[in-house]
């Protein structure tokens, strides 16, 4: 039987996990990738919408989506970004390339779901501005949205840009604390789960040679991400949340699922950008979202090599 593609937007700050996810999705056959839309956050707002523009332009998919730009009114943190390079995608010379439309982010996500009425799954891999700005301007189109999956938040309190806040949510907590409390069906993939899929050196010899348009990519990219884990962090191997996050749309088989009430701290002097769960023995808040808290991350490991090589045979 032939499964009908699930219509999704993917709302991004790219980011090198951003572009890999990109690449995976615009690829995949059980997705339709209705639009793309930037953020700022790993890199500033204009940046984000430059990379997102060229990447898309760059792997030229069958079916060209929407693409929105980054608002540029959002203030945005100035640390921490060097992971991904200056310009967001591992100082690779990726060339810039031309914009392909011009309407703000927010404006293209509320006329792609009400184009698509409770058809439409939004993956948010970047902080939640575009998707809070987009239910402030228009309140009644929470209703046409099928769910959101958002890539941030800790189960634990582990952050990692504060000690207790994860990137994403740090950038914008209002915008994530009003996503969150939001009655719709929403699903948060934090760093703790998102982090149990670890990738060694050995998935440079995995993905795809430059003869393709994705393996080109794909290759100027990730060593980069590979020198600044180990000279930032002092790590050996390299998470990509955002391509985890989009394999639980793809794969959710592969993860466990926990219903918890949650929201967001947006002034705590120390605390800002925190996920706080309320876990007492008897609680005071509701439940309002699903949590994936546990991975098969090897499974998940193969899930990605597969869905890069599907990318690559596509755009050889």
């Amino acid at each position: 039987m032939c499964r009908v593609p699930r219509r999704v937007i993917l709302d991004m700050d790219p980011g090198v996990d951003d572009a890999v996810a990109l690449c995976m999705a615009l690829f995949d056959p059980r997705l339709e990738v209705v639009a793309v839309t930037a953020t700022g956050g790993n890199v500033s707002s204009e940046q984000a919408t430059r990379n997102l523009h060229s990447l898309v332009s760059l792997l030229d998919p069958p079916k060209f989506p929407r693409l929105g730009s980054a608002p540029t009114d959002v203030v945005l943190p100035e640390k921490y970004r060097s992971i991904h390079g200056q310009d967001g995608l591992g100082d690779a010379g990726i060339p810039l390339m031309g914009r392909h439309g011009s309407n703000l982010s927010e404006k293209v996500i509320l006329e792609t779901l009400r184009a698509y009425p409770r058809e439409v799954t939004i993956i948010a891999l970047g902080p939640l501005t575009n998707i809070s700005r987009a239910f402030l301007r228009d309140p009644s189109a929470v209703d046409l949205v099928r769910e959101v999956i958002v890539s941030g938040g800790t189960s634990n309190g582990f952050g990692n840009i504060t000690p207790c806040a994860d990137f994403n949510f740090f950038c914008n907590p209002t915008a994530a604390g009003h996503v969150l409390r939001t009655p719709m069906r929403k699903t948060v993939v934090p760093l703790e789960t998102t982090g149990q899929v670890v990738l060694g050196f050995d998935l440079l010899e995995d993905v795809p040679d430059e003869s393709s348009r994705a393996g080109s990519l794909l290759r100027r990219m990730l060593p980069h991400a590979f020198r600044a884990y180990r000279q930032l962090l002092g790590r050996e191997g390299i998470c990509l949340h955002d391509v985890v996050t989009l394999v639980s749309l793809t794969n959710p088989e592969l993860f466990e699922r926990l219903t918890v009430a949650a929201d967001v701290e947006t002034a705590g002097e120390l605390t800002t950008g925190s996920l706080i769960i309320d876990r007492r023995e008897v609680a005071g808040w509701q439940p309002n979202l699903d949590m994936l808290v546990n991975v098969d991350a090897a499974a998940v490991h193969d899930c990605i090599l597969r869905s890069l090589a599907q990318a690559a045979r596509l755009t050889g």
